[in-house]
């Protein structure tokens, strides 16, 4: 019987989720400079479909690392944690298109997407990798799978998509609005693999053991930190993001949340500006 894919479907809408309880600080702060949309309140998007990085639990709640990080940072900047759920493209264009004040789904910097937004500090490290179903007895070399025939997913606008198309220029790109409709292709066997970030392997395989499999080639097909995304322009909000995940490093907020929401230490801890 084919198990059920674990991973939580956010919907293609746009969903908004105000956080309560989140906006209660220690001390008060001028937030009138930072260029916000709604005083008082912190508007994110997001993409809650990435076990265990940030998802919606079975309350329907926002959940883990990224999660819990806006929630301290609202705290502590004393404002009303607002969450605007969306699918990845539509968080793409909501931050291109100014209807929310920031992104917090682990976005890689390129010169394309510098184009329409700003970036704000690193935070989340990644691996890009190549999943398969349990039982494929293809070889785990790059050869092996860079031939024509061969069909991998990935979440449609991801970085994992190009890194199929540089690693495996003669294989089929198939690209889904979901990352568990990525998935799920390859786990029921309709494409050959999935490329995905090491995140999300890692809450998949937890949930659904010995479905896939990662094709070890050795290293990672690529990787990179996450960041958040501010407005493009909007530099005084990325100054005082970035200043507080540099603080949050500094007292270890942030390596004690990533080891308690994603399960393992972090492997390396984001270098703030000299």
């Amino acid at each position: 019987m084919r198990k059920k894919l674990a991973l939580l479907l956010a919907g293609v809408m746009a969903l908004t989720l105000p956080v309560t309880g989140a906006s209660t600080a220690s001390a008060a702060e001028d937030t009138s400079k930072l260029n916000l949309m709604k005083s008082g309140s912190l508007v994110v998007c997001m993409t809650l479909q990435f076990v265990p990085q940030m998802h919606l639990n079975a309350r329907g709640k926002p959940t883990g690392y990224d999660y819990e990080l806006l929630r301290k940072l609202a705290k502590d900047l004393g404002l009303k944690l607002e969450i605007r759920n969306t699918d990845f493209n539509g968080l793409l264009a909501g931050i291109a298109s100014k209807q929310c004040d920031m992104t917090s789904v682990g976005l890689r910097r390129t010169a394309a997407r510098e184009l329409s937004m700003t970036y704000a500090g690193e935070y989340m490290p990644y691996g890009t990798v190549l999943a398969a179903p349990r039982g494929s007895k293809r070889a785990e070399t790059i050869a092996a799978w860079n031939v024509a025939g061969t069909k991998i997913t990935c979440l449609k606008g991801s970085v994992e998509c190009a890194a199929i198309k540089d690693n495996f220029p003669n294989a089929t790109v198939s690209e889904f609005p979901t990352q568990d409709g990525a998935i799920l292709e390859a786990a029921s066997g309709r494409a050959d693999g999935a490329v995905m970030a090491t995140p999300v392997f890692a809450g998949y395989s937890k949930n659904n053991p010995g479905v896939m499999k990662l094709v070890n080639f050795g290293k990672p097909l690529g990787e990179y930190w996450g960041n958040w995304t501010v407005q493009l322009g909007n530099a005084a909000l990325a100054k005082r993001l970035q200043t507080w995940l540099c603080d949050a490093v500094e007292s270890n907020f942030l390596q004690r949340t990533y080891r308690r929401t994603m399960g393992s230490p972090i492997a390396a801890v984001p270098v703030c500006p000299a």
